[in-house]
């Protein structure tokens, strides 16, 4: 389970060091293999390899001929991106996919359970304010409303 956040900085290559805590579980669950992909949110999504190819299994079962089914299709196998870990912890972060979250030096890595979410410093400052300030769309879904926290 991967959870917490951190701030962490890119080197002038767009590399990202993961913070020591995830390096001994991302190596045990799959041996430093990662699969980096875009989020219609405009961050990135880092899967640990095994996690991210059930993901796409699921995603090639989509119906091809309903078009938001293509678009996902497109989006996340379309900008699907292996990386490994190198012996220092970090991965290289694609130039393309630096530019789609608009990284830059400082940017968050936040654990949300099975993947981690990479964000430009000031849009996910952004988000948390927006959800604080109740601005977040819609109500939560069904599933959830028995959830107690």
């Amino acid at each position: 389970m991967l959870r917490g956040g951190s701030t962490v900085n890119l080197d002038a290559k767009g590399r990202m060091a993961l913070p020591t805590r995830y390096r001994a579980e991302l190596d045990a669950w799959c041996e430093g293999r990662l699969v980096l992909t875009v989020h219609d949110d405009g961050c990135l999504l880092l899967y640990p390899a095994p996690e991210w190819e059930e993901i796409e299994r699921k995603l090639v079962r989509l119906p091809n001929q309903n078009r938001r089914a293509r678009h996902l299709q497109r989006m996340l196998i379309g900008h699907a991106t292996e990386v490994e870990m190198d012996s220092h912890g970090r991965i290289l972060i694609p130039p393309r996919l630096r530019e789609f979250a608009q990284l830059e030096k400082r940017v968050v890595l936040a654990g949300v359970g099975n993947k981690f979410e990479i964000w430009n410093e000031a849009a996910w400052d952004q988000n948390c304010q927006a959800f604080l300030d109740n601005e977040d769309e819609g109500e939560l879904p069904e599933s959830l409303d028995n959830l107690t926290l």
